[in-house]
């Protein structure tokens, strides 16, 4: 693996990280578990029976893994969250994989499966070394009911992926918790995509927060991610790669036009960014393209879930090369935050400007909820980590001087495209 804007030395180490988070102990007392993808070599995907025995067994086998319930969905299945680190929290920085939102998209969520239990029995010096100075959390299945019944929307017809705003699911409530509680540094998102050959057939497409509110350095260090690291990575095993929703021409790999990855607040990657980590989408080809694949379903099964996997090692090789970087940009992205100054932007991306009037130049220093309004949000503003003054009355006071100051007016103001209520605008707020 080599990586552009890296020395020799320094890539060695990476490389040297990315094939040991691939790799099986040698010494182990007792054969790990495997997925039930990998016991039928692809013919079919883990069921979620096989899932639930699979975590009980790594959560049996090692002191470095426990996994805990997040939430329930609305067909009563759980939500699980693997953490996998030292027992306290005393590391540097923590990664957090939400794997297949959209239930008929599974590779993704098979390559976490399989690395989950890869860093749990390692025994390798330098994934040992990394695992002493990072968390890794994992959502295995964010859609349970979907993966079930293996649609894209969960049971009640909800795209969790565009749901990280309202929170009107289960299942983005809980991711809501997780990155609230958590604070990660990195969002890694896997998910499919259907290729439209030749202008969209790439292995791998990934894409950053393109959301204008994402702070600079936060940007930066996602297309950081993506450019010296996930690609190069997929590159050196075989895969071609692309930007998620960009078809290109074929001949001369010049953009076509778009056709997706805006930037909408409310999908995952948009609101990691806003609320300052690291987001990166991910998206396998699900499509077959090769006559053998078209033949051999395993064989396009393992072709997809291969891809996810080394765009995962250039992932881990990027949180540790790059440790202090990211986590002094999202804490830099914080503290920001807290000036209160700047402009706000309710629509636009990093590759298209605001429209007219979608730009607040000298925002509001705060909103005011009625007591109705406070009474039918407060939820939600507490599962996104939104500070609150309430009031006597039963109203409360939103201030944008707090950590995620960018995020308020896109839940409050009555021009933001998703908000949750049309509060009241506070010009004067004092001391």
């Amino acid at each position: 693996m080599t990586y552009r804007t890296l020395g020799c030395a320094t890539a060695v180490l990476a490389l040297t990280l990315a094939l040991a988070l691939g790799r099986t102990p040698v010494h182990a007392a007792h054969a790990p578990p495997r997925t039930g993808f990998e016991l039928s070599n692809g013919a079919h995907w883990t069921t979620q029976d096989e899932e639930q025995q699979f975590l009980a067994a790594l959560d049996r086998s090692s002191h470095r893994v426990t996994v805990s319930r997040i939430g329930t969905t609305r067909q009563g299945r759980p939500l699980p969250l693997v953490r996998i680190g030292p027992a306290h929290r005393t590391t540097t920085a923590t990664i957090l994989l939400a794997c297949s939102q959209h239930g008929d998209e599974p590779a993704g969520r098979e390559a976490c499966l399989i690395r989950i239990r890869d860093l749990t029995h390692t025994t390798d010096p330098a994934t040992l070394r990394f695992l002493k100075r990072t968390t890794v959390l994992v959502v295995p299945t964010a859609n349970p009911d979907g993966c079930a019944a293996h649609t894209r929307t969960n049971a009640d017809g909800t795209d969790i992926n565009r749901d990280h705003i309202a929170l009107t699911s289960a299942e983005s409530r809980a991711l809501a918790a997780v990155i609230r509680d958590h604070r990660p540094h990195i969002v890694y998102d896997l998910h499919e995509y259907r290729a439209t050959p030749p202008y969209y057939a790439k292995d791998l497409l990934d894409l950053w927060p393109r959301n204008l509110n994402t702070d600079p350095r936060i940007h930066r260090e996602a297309q950081t991610l993506s450019a010296d690291y996930v690609r190069p990575s997929a590159h050196d095993a075989g895969h071609t790669t692309g930007t998620y929703g960009i078809w290109t021409d074929p001949a001369t790999g010049d953009p076509v036009k778009q056709v997706a990855g805006d930037g909408q607040e409310r999908i995952l990657r948009n609101t990691a960014g806003v609320k300052h980590a690291i987001g990166l989408l991910i998206e396998s080809r699900s499509t077959p393209l090769t006559d053998a694949e078209k033949t051999d379903q395993a064989l396009n099964h393992r072709r997809r879930v291969r891809s996810h996997l080394v765009a995962l090692d250039g992932m881990f090789a990027f949180a540790d090369e790059r440790r202090w970087r990211l986590t002094a940009a999202t804490a830099a992205a914080r503290v920001t935050a807290l000036a209160d100054r700047g402009p706000v932007h309710l629509g636009g991306a990093d590759n298209a400007p605001a429209p007219p009037g979608r730009t607040l130049p000298d925002p509001p220093c705060a909103y005011r909820l009625t007591a109705e309004q406070y009474a039918n949000i407060r939820d939600e503003l507490a599962l996104h980590g939104i500070k609150t003054t309430p009031s006597p009355a039963g109203g409360a006071l939103v201030r944008l001087r707090q950590p995620l100051r960018s995020l308020v007016p896109l839940l409050l103001d009555a021009r933001a495209t998703d908000e949750l209520t049309a509060a009241e605008p506070v010009d004067h707020c004092g001391r």
